[in-house]
């Protein structure tokens, strides 16, 4: 049985359905506003920069910074700036150069509501500016025809950057012999932007996914040029976190992204809902009527008059009317739903790594509103559920109401959507692998904080013990520093051969027919059948509510959800 002990204490006043989820989008934003931002103290000194870290790429030649087994090359550009009438327009490739350029230091990060101290994410916002489609590299010495291990940044598509403290890629570059990427993509309301003036201008008569369209062009960048470090353009792995997992399984979906990576790392992704362009679908407007309406609330009265305007000035007005970055469904980046799409076979067929963390939620717990008392508590599960609420009580009981919500809003967003991502893959004969991560130590623990959202990131990338406060900091324990190193292991032999294994760590089954998944801890194990029983439930929940049409499946869940629609064959 999953464990879900260890909780925080709060909440707030129960808000109607109607109101839920635009609350807990604010929230969601205020979070990663008081975390994801760039460090400051990552920047590089350009001062007496190796003459051996020159690399001449077909974009041209690059001055890298090299030490320690690894070089790395900072703040390539991909793309020119999207200002002007680049703003809200398809990405364009950043021309090639004459002579060697420095990349010693990182670039800006993209414009994005202010850091605020407070939160275990926070990291000091550095440069910010529109000039930001860049990435890094970081290239192990001896690397030839070496796996490409590419990350995507979370951050709830409105924040974050490729240059945190925890991203640094040296450690998993130089111990696995990876070349390790990360990339920047434009966030919120400049990323994400739907409005009929945009589609007009567009050849394809689409707009919004702007973030998703700089994502694509990153890895048309690392497919031209990466072999000039010592990378295999043909043996990409994209990967990322949160709203970079959400980004991963994005571009699994969309056709636009064919061809432009071999495998697929999603860690705490989630399948949320997506508003169409036009129309109406899921309870969702469409996005181009809330590009009108957020053009309506920063009194522009045309889309020139939206691009003159400052780009702080239009994130803050984003973040005070909630403006929602997600995904929009165009018919052409994106044709459907992400379920919709798994279910007909349409998505890239490649091998995925997919998991989530235990205790997601206790740093998140604005996703929650105050938590009942048990009798209450039934009531509410039994007056929405229907025939559903025994099997609901049966696996989220009534008796520790705390403890269940904290369950069902990870299992629903993060754990159905991992479960889910390795089930399609394996239906379609693709290596999958799933897992769970349940590690904790002191710090964590003394937060209420076990296995929190994120947590697995450092040890994925081998940072652990470089990331500053106030993320709670690891014990520098030898049990640590084993943990570190089998998960940096197992994702790179993924990343190399499709399949994770890691010398002196238990071997990781595949998904397979018995449903096996990898518990992560200070000593791994293999479960089969890992909680397969909550997951079936969600995708009963989810797949009516997709047969109804009028409804929403993110964080409505529980004893906020509505009404459950009616059975329906298609569901069984």
């Amino acid at each position: 049985m999953l464990n879900i002990g260890g909780m925080l204490e709060g909440g707030r006043t129960p808000p109607v359905f109607g109101r839920v989820l635009a609350s807990s989008i604010l929230a969601w934003t205020l979070l990663w506003q008081a975390g994801c931002a760039a460090s400051d103290g990552l920047q590089a000194s350009a001062a007496d920069p190796k003459p051996n870290a020159v690399t001449e790429a077909p974009v041209g030649s690059l001055q890298g910074e090299a030490g320690d087994g690894v070089t790395v090359y900072r703040g390539i550009p991909f793309a020119l700036a999207p200002v002007g009438e680049r703003r809200w327009a398809l990405p364009e490739a950043f021309p090639d150069w004459e002579g060697v350029r420095q990349a010693i230091e990182f670039g800006p990060a993209c414009p994005q509501p202010g850091a605020r101290p407070g939160s275990i994410y926070y990291e000091k916002l550095g440069e910010v500016s529109e000039d930001c489609l860049s990435l890094n590299v970081w290239v192990p010495d001896g690397a030839d025809d070496a796996p490409v291990f590419v990350w995507i940044h979370g951050g709830s598509l409105v924040t974050g950057t490729s240059s945190q403290a925890m991203y640094d890629g040296a450690n998993l570059a130089r111990e696995t012999g990876l070349v390790v990427v990360t990339i920047n993509y434009r966030l919120g309301v400049l990323g994400y932007l739907a409005h009929p003036e945009l589609s007009a201008e567009s050849p394809q008569n689409i707009s919004g996914n702007y973030g998703l369209k700089d994502q694509a062009a990153a890895l048309k960048w690392i497919k031209r040029n990466i072999a000039a470090f010592g990378g295999n353009s043909d043996n990409v792995t994209i990967a990322g976190e949160s709203a970079g997992a959400l980004s991963v399984v994005l571009l699994m979906v969309s056709p636009e992204a064919r061809g432009l990576f071999d495998k697929a790392i999603a860690e705490s992704a989630y399948m949320v809902s997506m508003a169409p362009l036009r129309g109406t679908v899921s309870g969702h407007p469409s996005a181009e009527e809330a590009g009108v309406a957020f053009q309506e609330k920063t009194k522009a009265a045309s889309l020139a008059e939206l691009r003159e305007m400052d780009a702080d000035e239009l994130v803050s007005i984003a973040g005070r009317n909630a403006f929602v970055p997600f995904g929009v469904i165009d018919d052409v980046w994106l044709k459907d739903q992400m379920p919709a799409t798994f279910d007909k076979g349409e998505q890239a067929q490649v091998p995925v790594l997919a998991g989530f963390n235990e205790g997601e939620i206790r740093s998140l717990r604005f996703l929650l509103p105050s938590v009942p008392g048990s009798d209450a508590y039934e009531t509410a599960i039994r007056s929405t559920h229907g025939e559903l609420a025994d099997r609901f009580l049966e696996t989220y009981p009534a008796d520790n109401p705390e403890a269940s919500m904290l369950a069902t809003t990870r299992d629903a967003m993060y754990g159905w959507t991992a479960e889910r991502l390795v089930a399609s893959q394996t239906a379609a004969s693709q290596p999958s692998y799933f897992y769970f991560f349940d590690h904790t130590y002191p710090a964590a623990d003394k937060l209420g904080l076990r296995a929190f959202h994120a947590m697995e990131i450092p040890y994925v990338f081998g940072t652990l013990f470089d990331i500053p406060e106030p993320w709670p900091q690891a014990p520098r324990k030898q049990s640590e520093r084993e943990l570190m190193n089998a998960m940096m292991h197992y994702w790179a032999s993924f990343a190399r051969e499709g399949a994770p294994s890691a010398e002196g760590a238990p071997d990781w089954p595949a998904y397979g027919k018995d449903a096996t998944g990898m518990v992560i801890s200070e000593a791994p194990k293999a479960w089969p059948g890992l909680a397969r029983a909550r997951f079936e439930l969600h995708e009963a929940i989810v797949c009516r509510r997709r047969a109804d049409g009028s409804l929403q499946w993110n964080w409505n869940v529980g004893i906020i959800s509505p009404p459950l629609p009616p059975e329906v064959p298609a569901c069984n």
